[in-house]
């Protein structure tokens, strides 16, 4: 990596239809940094809840699943990868069983202690190996890195949010209607944002940003301002993450 790549952690939050998981790619890919899908591990231990043919609320019988779960992340913003031992599920746990089912296993307090602690192990990994990495998920800025030199907490209208997801899930071949997906994100929105473990919200000290009228490169360019604003490249970047 040279100077110019970010050193440390950004920590990206929002709700489903952001922009979250293109936005946090594409910055990762501008800053030569690592990056990682938060949201991907939850589906992967839901997937593995209803292979079991478990109650997606059975916390007592879900938390051994987590526990034994072979997960493995990929940290490659151009090739991100998601296993469970050698099986790629990267395209299953998108599918709508484990959308329906994946706010309810994320609720369960521990589950997401398991994968906090292994969110925790691959940011200390990856910055401990020279890398920065953008993290992105519902409560990186709140638990999983709160001490992130720079936090962002990714918003935009609800009709915009159900446009930009039902045309994500056409192209990746999951036809659906705008309406059918406007239901299905306010149904997410009001689970993740009620659950007592790490609820899905903004952390205190981080930059709001409305993506309803801004295209993909108008969040990044402004999040690349933000960056540099703050000295989070380079030497300037690595200090800041001391």
């Amino acid at each position: 990596m040279d100077a110019g790549d970010l050193r440390g952690v950004i920590a990206l939050d929002g709700p489903s239809g952001t922009g979250k998981s293109t936005v946090a790619r594409r910055l990762a890919r501008r800053l030569g940094a690592r990056y990682l899908d938060t949201g991907a591990m939850y589906r992967a231990v839901t997937l593995a809840t209803l292979r079991a043919g478990l109650d997606p609320d059975d916390e007592a019988r879900i938390v051994p699943i987590a526990e034994g779960l072979d997960l493995r992340m990929g940290t490659d913003p151009d090739r991100s990868t998601v296993h469970i031992g050698d099986e790629d599920v990267a395209a299953e746990i998108r599918g709508r069983p484990v959308t329906l089912a994946v706010s309810a296993v994320s609720a369960i307090p521990g589950v997401r202690e398991l994968l906090k602690a292994e969110q925790r192990a691959i940011i200390q990994r990856e910055v401990g190996g020279g890398h920065g990495i953008v993290v992105e998920g519902r409560d990186i800025g709140t638990a999983v890195a709160p001490d992130a030199p720079l936090k962002v907490f990714l918003t935009a209208s609800s009709d915009a949010r159900a446009l930009r997801r039902a045309r994500q899930d056409a192209a990746e071949g999951r036809p659906s209607t705008v309406d059918a997906t406007r239901l299905d994100v306010d149904r997410r929105d009001r689970l993740d944002s009620s659950r007592s473990a790490s609820p899905l919200r903004a952390a205190d000290d981080a930059v709001r940003l409305d993506t309803t009228d801004l295209d993909l490169a108008g969040v990044v360019d402004l999040l690349l301002t933000i960056v540099d604003e703050r000295g989070l490249r380079g030497v300037a970047a690595e200090r800041a993450g001391r």
